[in-house]
C-alpha cells in the first residue's frame, strides 16, 4: 500500500490572500480554522474526527482569492454535510474587524473533501 493511500480522512484550511494578511496573521488565522474544525466536528461527526485523529490529523493549506470563492465552498460544504467553519477577525491589529479570513473544512473523508476543493491551488 502506498503512503498516500493509508490516509482516508484531512482536513482543508482555505485562507483568502486577497486581504494581503502578513504571513504570521494568515497561520493564525488558519490555526483558528482548524481548531474550530477539529472541535465541532469532534461533536457532530465523531468517528470521522477520530479516525482523522488516528490517521495523524492531516492538514491541506489551500487560497482563494476573494471572500465570495470562500463563501461559495462554505455552501458547498453545507450541502455535502460537512463541517465547516468560516473565521471573522475580531480587528485588533491587520484587517478590519468582522473580515472573513480562512474557511476549515473536514475533517472529512478524502473524496468528499475533494468535491469540494480540488480545483483550488495549495497556499504558497
Amino acid at each position: 500500500m502506498s503512503r498516500q493511500s493509508q490516509f482516508e480522512y484531512k482536513m482543508c484550511i482555505v485562507v483568502r490572500t486577497d486581504l494581503k494578511m502578513s504571513t504570521g496573521k494568515m497561520i493564525a488565522q488558519a490555526c483558528h480554522a482548524a481548531v474550530d474544525c477539529s472541535e465541532k466536528a469532534k461533536q457532530q461527526n465523531h468517528a470521522g474526527w477520530r479516525k482523522w485523529h488516528e490517521e495523524g490529523s492531516k492538514k491541506v493549506a489551500l487560497q482563494v482569492d476573494s471572500q465570495e470563492e470562500l463563501e461559495e465552498l462554505a455552501e458547498k460544504a453545507d450541502k455535502l454535510d460537512v463541517v465547516y467553519s468560516i473565521i471573522q477577525d475580531r480587528g485588533l491589529t491587520e484587517v478590519p474587524a468582522g473580515s472573513i479570513t480562512a474557511l476549515g473544512l473536514g475533517p472529512e473523508r478524502n473524496d468528499k473533501l475533494d468535491k469540494i476543493t480540488s480545483n483550488l491551488p495549495l497556499m504558497k
